[in-house]
């Protein structure tokens, strides 16, 4: 088999997406289970080389052999330098869960038999729970689609809806998914096993390309902090200096943080919006409204628009304005309407012209 490393996985995705999930996987569970006797050999042998990095990178194995012959793939994991330990038990057994802790315990990957169980069976989801995982990532023949795309993340407490208005292939896998969230696995990855790197490229991303179950909020926007403030200054710096938009410093955004949000997927940043209430004038401006450009086109920035809305209205504050010289089509879409300069609050006004920037005035009354 040939050889693999961290640098392979690099080229696959970029540098700075793979390096932010090192230290939230490292001493991580993760139960793989693969369909090994239904899916192509290149396929089953670039996902063991994939097991490979994440061992190197402290993540904690367990591999779930749910059909093929175990004998061959334990051989296989040895063959990718795997530090695997056969399960002397099934997955099935009442004591299977202790051993593979004790595998775990002395720096081990463990590979097991789950053959005779669907991959999200009751018995399955019980055995994960008893090992304490993070996630389950189910490699299989069958994968999930909705409206014959794989749906990056559903929270499991809408899989019902999702069920009953959308086009949904494997529907009882993804039914079997939102139970097993329910019962208390936090993620559920269902990839197609077929596809041939398929491990690291839904791992080593924010959106991935499998369908995720989720039991938890894995896309929110809540409010800066702290240790965010760099983040953010890298996010907005190209911005700042192609579109002569005003800098910020370090010392400006945390004066004024509690106006600050951020919308992340799954803990990591990808976008920010700013509140600056003007008090006494009754209005708010709707600021530094940004979107990592890894994540354009999927509708964040109305998400975020939208939040700083709620928070005016939160606030009994009855018009909002933005400032742009590049989005204005955006802001109409999201029912602004242009305005005169003399709509803004003096201050702001001022602060404007000062600026020499050729901006447009957007408006929305609620």
């Amino acid at each position: 088999m040939p050889e693999f490393s961290l640098i392979a996985v690099v080229e696959k995705s970029d540098l700075r997406a793979v390096l932010q999930y090192i230290p939230q996987f490292r001493g991580k569970i993760f139960c793989v289970l693969i369909e090994a006797g239904l899916l192509p050999e290149p396929a089953v042998a670039e996902t063991l080389l994939d097991l490979a990095v994440l061992e190197d990178l402290g993540v904690k194995l367990v591999l779930g052999v749910l059909g093929g012959d175990l004998k061959d793939l334990y051989d296989w994991t040895l063959e990718c330098e795997i530090m695997a330990a056969r399960v002397t038990r099934p997955i099935g057994d009442d004591l299977a869960a202790k051993e593979v802790r004790e595998i775990l315990q002395r720096g081990q990957s463990a590979i097991i038999d789950a053959s005779g169980f669907g991959p999200l069976d009751r018995e399955v989801v019980d055995f994960a729970k008893l090992i304490g995982v993070t996630k389950v990532i189910a490699l299989l023949e069958e994968s999930i689609l909705v409206n014959g795309q794989p749906a990056h993340a559903i929270r499991a407490a809408d899989v019902p809806e999702t069920l009953a208005n959308e086009d949904v292939q494997g529907k009882e896998l993804l039914l079997s998914a939102a139970e097993a969230c329910h019962r208390g696995v936090p993620r559920v990855h269902v990839l197609n096993g077929r596809q041939q790197g398929v491990l690291v490229d839904e791992l080593f991303s924010n959106e991935g390309v499998g369908t995720m179950v989720h039991a938890d909020s894995y896309r929110i926007i809540r409010e800066l902090r702290e240790d965010d403030i760099p983040e953010l200054l890298g996010m907005i710096g190209r911005v700042v200096r192609r579109t002569k938009l005003v800098a910020r410093t370090y010392e400006d955004i945390y004066e004024k943080i509690s106006d600050y949000h951020v919308m992340t997927i799954d803990d990591n940043v990808v976008g920010c919006v700013a509140l600056h209430e003007y008090i006494g004038e009754n209005c708010a401006e709707v600021a530094c409204l940004y979107v990592k450009q890894a994540h354009e086109g999927r509708g964040y920035g109305y998400e975020l628009v939208e939040h700083a809305e709620h928070l005016a209205l939160a606030k009994q504050i009855p018009r909002v304005f933005a400032l742009t010289n590049r989005a204005a089509e955006f802001f109409k879409r999201a029912g602004y309407q242009q305005m005169d300069l003399d709509a803004l609050p003096e201050k702001r006004r001022a602060q404007f012209i000062a600026s020499g920037r050729d901006s447009l005035v957007f408006g929305k009354t609620f």
